[in-house]
């Protein structure tokens, strides 16, 4: 029953977001040293979660609130942005740069394990649990 509120499918969607571009993190920092190896990372969330069908679709309290139209897409992985920086060897990989990506994907799981506790806290206190 509570796995349809749409605020539970956010907050699912994007830990399952946060888990794969986390996983992208660890594969370039563990391909650091691999000659032509490129850094890849993942569409961010808000483009795929703009792209989702039932689950992003809000109902309209006022015009002016939007409405997505296709089915939620699998993580998509690209070439991340910055590929300017080779090594000599070819590589692309900078493990600052990806300390940086680990530690906004770990604020990315935070957010949403928050919006879940909020979401649940609100579903408590309306049924008059504490």
């Amino acid at each position: 029953m509570f796995e349809n509120l749409k605020v539970f499918q956010m907050a699912h969607a994007m830990a399952q977001h946060a888990s794969a571009r986390q996983n992208i993190v660890a594969q370039n920092i563990a391909n650091a040293d691999t000659p032509g190896y490129r850094a890849r990372d993942i569409t961010p969330f808000a483009e795929q979660f703009a792209a989702t069908a039932p689950m992003a679709q809000q109902k309209a309290t006022r015009a002016g609130h939007l409405h997505g139209d296709s089915p939620l897409p699998g993580h998509r992985t690209v070439l991340a942005e910055d590929q300017s920086n080779l090594s000599p060897n070819g590589n692309s990989v900078s493990i600052e740069h990806e300390m940086f990506r680990s530690i906004e994907t770990k604020r990315q799981h935070d957010r949403a394990i928050m919006i879940y506790k909020s979401g649940l806290n609100v579903l408590h206190s309306t049924i008059g649990r504490q």
